[in-house]
């Protein structure tokens, strides 16, 4: 590393002011500073000394992901072997044969998405920000494993540019780039969207065995055929039908405990968001009415992406609420809306997308009345004393 280093310093003037490639000083220092800790320091101003800056945060949140991404590359082939009928595969094919199926996503979602991120750096003369680390790896992990790259393509674009860069880039945005570019699939390609079908390759466009379902959970559940609802059991280790990192809740726990450990995720959010859920689950068992309002609430957290849209969406630092106080309320409500959607709006087997998205937009008032009732607060009791 010490030698890639002292050939980085010799190169550096040249993308300097002044440098034959000063117009590409934002590429340069973004590759330096993704390789290496910036050697710049905070001269003036008030400023927080800490340890933790935004590649190490990007990192233990990918760190976070690997969980997910290496069970849903298993599963990915496990589903495929039970479809058609396959027997004798060792884990470790099962795990190459999803990952290889995976890589050309992930490749495209960063390249497209990158690509934009050095662009719109360029062109502003901005240092190119961390923040689609993270993005970059999410969005392969909530897609279709067997859509069309250009599709993919088309909404990470979408997203970046409508969802993130318009907005002023990282930290600006207001909506969750990853969960935008599935919004724009979902509502541009609903055939490839619909949550009818397993999302794994050759089982929508393949032939799989007759007999064999590769209905979701959640399309069952929404069809009324409750007793085709893979057990509990299944559904917490994963061993069903789903997007590729949003199957396996065992998984997206592991990689909670690490976001909570070293301070990342809001343990706040996780768990009002699924306190939120659990209670409107039972307020519907309670009120009964029809098959899926008497599913087990706890179902709920177990069914589609409610486990990994709470830990890495929900809990997004730039579009969730920032205030204590209202992390409790935007989590609690989109774990309300999450059944809500599911349950009474035949169009979405998955409320999880829509009900994070939709708290993004009211994050801000939600905190907006959080520090005006502080200030109310604090000025009454200023008043009485």
């Amino acid at each position: 590393m010490g030698f890639l280093l002292d050939k980085i310093k010799k190169v550096r003037p040249l993308f300097q002011k002044g440098g034959r490639f000063e117009k590409l000083h934002s590429v340069f220092d973004g590759f330096e500073t993704f390789l290496f800790v910036p050697e710049e320091v905070t001269k003036k101003g008030s400023h927080i000394r800490d340890f933790m800056d935004m590649k190490r945060t990007m990192t233990i949140v990918i760190l976070a992901l690997m969980p997910a991404l290496v069970f849903g590359s298993w599963n990915i082939g496990f589903q495929h072997t039970r479809a058609f009928g396959i027997d004798g595969w060792s884990n470790i094919q099962l795990f190459w044969f999803g990952f290889l199926k995976l890589l050309p996503l992930i490749v495209v979602s960063y390249v497209v998405g990158l690509g934009i991120e050095f662009i719109a750096a360029q062109i502003r003369g901005h240092q190119i920000n961390e923040g689609y680390l993270v993005t970059g790896m999410l969005i392969p992990l909530i897609m279709p494993v067997d859509v069309p790259l250009w599709m993919l393509a088309l909404s990470v674009a979408f997203a970046v540019i409508l969802g993130k860069e318009i907005f002023g880039g990282t930290g600006m945005n207001i909506l969750n780039p990853a969960l935008t570019a599935r919004a724009f699939l979902f509502f541009s390609y609903p055939g490839w969207m619909t949550g009818d079908m397993v999302w794994i390759d050759g089982l929508v466009k393949g032939g799989a065995l007759d007999g064999y379902s590769g209905a979701t959970p959640l399309a069952l559940a929404k069809a009324g055929e409750m007793a085709s609802i893979p057990s509990a059991h299944d559904m917490f280790f994963g061993f069903i039908p789903g997007s590729v990192g949003e199957t396996s809740v065992i998984a997206v726990l592991i990689g909670a405990a690490i976001l909570l450990l070293t301070g990342v995720g809001s343990w706040r959010i996780m768990l009002s968001m699924t306190l939120g859920a659990l209670g409107m689950g039972y307020l519907l068992n309670l009120i009964g009415g029809n098959d899926y309002m008497q599913l087990p609430a706890y179902y709920h957290l177990l069914m589609g992406g409610f486990a990994f849209g709470t830990v890495f969406m929900a809990t997004d630092p730039v579009t969730s609420a920032q205030t204590n106080t209202g992390k409790w309320i935007y989590g609690a409500l989109t774990g309300v809306m999450v059944v809500i959607i599911r349950v009474f709006n035949p169009a979405y087997p998955e409320g999880v997308m829509l009900a994070i998205l939709l708290m993004n937009v009211f994050a801000p008032l939600i905190d907006h009345f959080v520090v005006n009732s502080n200030i109310r607060r604090r000025l009454k009791r200023v008043k009485t004393t």
